[in-house]
């Protein structure tokens, strides 16, 4: 899964919201990884003709959202893969601090580490980086996997149905 395709087969997401360029290190308490800020990112596009070097700044949210989907990456690696029929939901955020702005050229260097596991109910803490200076640190975050059909019951079993043709 270290490369840009293993990446892109692990998570979801996909453009423009695919954040998680390339993994640098995994094992199964700690992972770091990559995201490359452009100028060409679809958030960029909404500036005017003089846009002031502030309006560069990379939204926090996304930041943000890296990081977690960098957590989602260690969550399924440390799980030895999402197990078919689950879902992984995002809980709580807790000491979370922004300690400068990214904008584009810089490229962030993710950390998450494994605080605590507890079934399927996982404790991350970490942060970011652009080069030495700490971008993003992250107290904790609980990541939770649920089986689909408790999540959306209506909806449970229609892909195996549709894969055998049964109704």
């Amino acid at each position: 899964m270290s490369g840009s395709a293993g990446v892109r087969a692990a998570l979801p997401h996909r453009y423009p919201m695919l954040l998680v360029d390339r993994i640098l290190a995994a094992g199964a308490d700690e992972i770091r990884s990559v995201k490359a800020v452009t100028l060409n990112e679809p958030w960029y596009a909404r500036l005017g003709a003089e846009p002031s070097e502030a309006d560069f700044a990379y939204p926090d949210f996304l930041l943000l959202e890296s990081w977690t989907q960098t957590a989602g990456l260690l969550a399924t690696w440390s799980d030895e893969g999402p197990a078919e029929g689950r879902t992984m939901l995002f809980g709580s955020l807790r000491d979370v601090e922004f300690h400068r702005r990214v904008f584009p050229g810089d490229v962030i260097e993710h950390h998450v580490r494994l605080r605590r596991a507890v079934n399927d109910t996982l404790v991350l803490e970490g942060g970011s980086r652009t080069g030495d200076e700490p971008v993003l640190t992250i107290g904790t975050v609980t990541v939770a996997f649920r089986p689909r059909e408790q999540l959306d019951p209506e909806h449970a079993g229609r892909n195996s149905a549709a894969l055998t043709g049964s109704r």
